[in-house]
């Protein structure tokens, strides 16, 4: 599908969400690498399975979206809101996840921290099946999120304790959840 066609597509799936009149998205298994969708109004839209490596999501609103199984590989998802998406079997290897509004997102345990760095109502967020940490304009491993704090506040002990007691408090967060998943396993049994 080529950008013309997909604006088609965007217009008509904008034209629904707004009156109904329009037909909503059916963009499954598509491809659309490359694709430039940034600030797209894409809620709801079904795109299952489709192809959108190295697409421009940023800023896009993708809720409650079918995202089962797409692959957004190196895909850009900068702000976009994810809010109720589905991203059951998703790829999302080396994608661009900074920014993100990942309430309620299906099939990923997403811990998120709010506190106040340099910048005031700074997140910390934690994709734990990705073992993916983002903040800021940071994403990358645990241990190269150390390293971050470390040489980014190398002088100010005060914001190195605030960001170590946030990634704490994550990885309980994230260990309490892995127990309760565990608990309702051995209840089933």
């Amino acid at each position: 599908m080529n950008q013309a066609e997909l604006d088609v597509v965007i217009e008509k799936h904008e034209k629904w969400l707004r009156d109904g009149y329009g037909e909503r998205a059916n963009l499954r298994g598509a491809n659309l690498s490359y694709a430039d969708l940034s600030c797209a109004n894409l809620r709801g839209a079904n795109l299952r399975g489709a192809n959108l490596s190295y697409a421009d999501l940023s800023c896009a609103n993708l809720r409650v979206a079918n995202l089962s199984y797409a692959d957004l590989s190196c895909a850009n998802l900068r702000g976009a809101n994810l809010s109720g998406a589905n991203l059951s079997g998703a790829n999302l290897s080396y994608a661009d996840l900074n920014w993100i509004n990942w309430r309620d997102v299906v099939s990923l345990t997403v811990i998120a921290v709010q506190i106040n760095t340099t910048r005031k109502n700074n997140q910390i967020t934690y994709i734990k099946e990705l073992e993916i940490w983002t903040t800021g304009c940071f994403q990358g491993t645990l241990e190269e999120l150390k390293d971050s704090i470390e040489q980014t506040h190398d002088n100010n002990d005060f914001l190195k304790r605030r960001y170590y007691r946030a990634i704490n408090y994550i990885l309980t967060e994230a260990d309490f959840e892995e127990d309760l998943e565990d608990g309702e396993e051995d209840e089933s049994k």
